[in-house]
């Protein structure tokens, strides 16, 4: 059907020649102000792909007349921070780590710093509420491997745990008494029943007592007659509840046969003094930090 157009007489207005049941379209013109706002938008998008980054090139984007980026900004803003961080950041640096008690105020700044940086480095091991989980140490107990003083824990922060080619690292290593070929499996099983024993986990039965024997001679020296661990050797405390890697049956014997070996990041070759200084002030500050003691692994 040929189009007709005419114009509308109640509006003035010509039609565009469509025509459905009567009902037809109006070519009705748009509003001037709506087309210069149009035109205004398309001039500045043009002026801002000129002068801001925008067309997307193989590897980065074309870089703008003006040279500013999000990066550049942030950069400043970051600097502006830091500047205001400065005085209280290189006061906590700058003192010594088991001083910082004597400053409160000093104090409570390294231990929200610290917890924002336990956030970044530290929760991925040992849990966003520091509690950690099997093979990674609960930091808000009092039992420690090496010492609970915050010069201690300093020191572990810095030098980490088991750390290749660092010779003021960590460093323990219980021997692997079953894959190494040092006791046979029924040994291994006695042993298990002791230390299970130790702990109040099952009766002092015939099977634990012979393993009594058999830890004197393999396990004494480093556990303690006791049992109770050596500090200066990382070695743990077998008759209390709190376990790294689990106290049943299955995974103590595991631990004897096949032997464990944790490993934890030296911090100081990543982490600013201040930020190791943060570090122990918070993880001391969570509940089962020590008072200051004599420590021979620290020194």
């Amino acid at each position: 059907m040929a189009e007709k157009k005419r114009i509308d007489e109640p509006t003035g207005t010509e039609t565009v020649g469509h025509e459905w049941d009567g009902i037809e379209e109006l070519n009705t013109p748009l509003p001037r102000w709506w087309l210069w706002t149009l035109y205004a938008t398309i001039v500045w998008g043009i002026a801002y792909t000129v002068a801001y980054p925008a067309w997307p090139l193989i590897s980065e984007a074309t870089a703008g007349v003006l040279n500013w980026t999000s990066r550049d900004e942030l950069k400043k803003e970051m600097a502006a921070v830091d500047a205001g961080k400065a005085p209280i950041v290189n006061a906590i640096a700058s003192t010594p780590v088991d001083q910082l008690k004597n400053n409160p105020q000093l104090l409570q700044a390294a231990v929200e710093g610290g917890r924002a940086a336990f956030r970044v480095n530290c929760v991925q091991c040992h849990g966003t509420g520091a509690a950690g989980s099997k093979g990674y140490p609960n930091l808000n107990d009092d039992d420690w491997l090496w010492g609970g003083d915050i010069n201690t824990i300093h020191y572990s922060i810095e030098h980490g745990i088991r750390n290749p080619d660092h010779e003021q690292t960590r460093m323990s290593q219980m021997p692997a008494f079953g894959r190494d070929g040092l006791l046979k499996p029924a040994e291994i099983d006695e042993l298990t029943a002791f230390v299970r024993a130790a702990s109040r986990q099952q009766p002092a039965n015939a099977a634990a007592q012979r393993g009594a024997a058999l830890f004197a001679t393999n396990c004494a020296a480093c556990h303690g007659s006791d049992a109770k661990g050596n500090r200066e050797l990382g070695a743990p405390n077998l008759t209390d509840a709190i376990w790294l890697y689990g106290g049943d049956a299955d995974s103590i014997r595991k631990s004897i046969h096949d032997a464990r070996y944790g490993v934890m990041p030296r911090w100081g070759e990543k982490l600013s003094p201040a930020t190791i200084n943060m570090l122990a002030a918070y993880v001391h500050s969570l509940g089962g930090g020590e008072e200051e003691r004599v420590q021979t692994a620290a020194k």
